[in-house]
């Protein structure tokens, strides 16, 4: 093989990789999604842009407050593709997160996208963690204004560190950035994962563990009609 073909075919395998790791470019002006069509495709069939209209591109509502009083303290008021069809393509996901004192959004992780945090009332505490074998810990405290980011893939977290309500304001750059919240991940999995596994995994007892896997683990996900906890498309 010679040294130019080596080059051009590590070339072609890098931004290979590269188009594989977000949302597909779109080919037209807009997509809006068509929740009729019995069609499988890897995102939504376009509607007839000659029935499209403004509203498909409008969402009001994301002023409102949300119910915090739930196990978490938490609440996702959601801006997707299932409540703002035109987002369909353009690989976009918005989210308004209201804490009650003490809420937590708790450590997980979203497998397709990058998420940024905008803190718009309160204080929050986010962070991440880098993969192993560093394990680092990247944290802030946030006040209004503040941006954080939390990159695709790590363990991530937010939490109100304030003693009154608070809002943020996150953006994905998927419209279906799929989550997978730890927690229930490890030890709400149907069936159970095996509790001897868990027990060394986590330098726990088998009881501890037994005790874990019994609870009911809220999911916020499904609050935000399943963009964040489960893959949609």
């Amino acid at each position: 093989m010679t040294a130019a073909k080596s080059i051009f075919l590590a070339f072609f395998a890098i931004t290979s990789s590269l188009c594989l790791a977000f949302d597909p470019s779109p080919l037209q002006d807009f997509c809006v999604a068509d929740f009729t069509s019995q069609v499988f495709v890897n995102g939504f069939v376009c509607k007839n842009p000659t029935t499209v209209t403004a509203e498909d591109f409008l969402l009001s509502g994301l002023n409102k407050p949300g119910n915090t009083t739930n196990p978490l303290g938490v609440n996702f008021t959601t801006a997707s593709v299932f409540q703002l069809p035109g987002l369909n393509t353009l690989g976009l996901t918005l989210v308004r997160i209201d804490y009650a004192p003490g809420g937590v959004n708790p450590p997980h992780t979203h497998p397709r996208a990058t998420e940024v945090i905008v803190v718009l009332e309160g204080t929050v505490y986010a962070g991440f963690v880098s993969s192993s074998p560093n394990d680092t810990l990247y944290s802030k405290v946030l006040s209004a204004g503040d941006v954080f980011v939390f990159p695709q893939g790590l363990t991530h977290f937010n939490m109100n560190y304030g003693h009154s309500h608070a809002v943020a304001l996150v953006v994905f750059n998927s419209q279906n950035p799929g989550a997978i919240i730890d927690a229930n991940n490890l030890f709400g999995a149907t069936p159970p994962i095996n509790d001897y596994l868990l027990a060394k995994s986590f330098q726990l007892s088998k009881e501890t563990v037994d005790e874990l896997q019994a609870k009911t683990w809220p999911n916020p996900a499904v609050r935000a009609n399943n963009v964040l906890g489960v893959d949609i498309l």
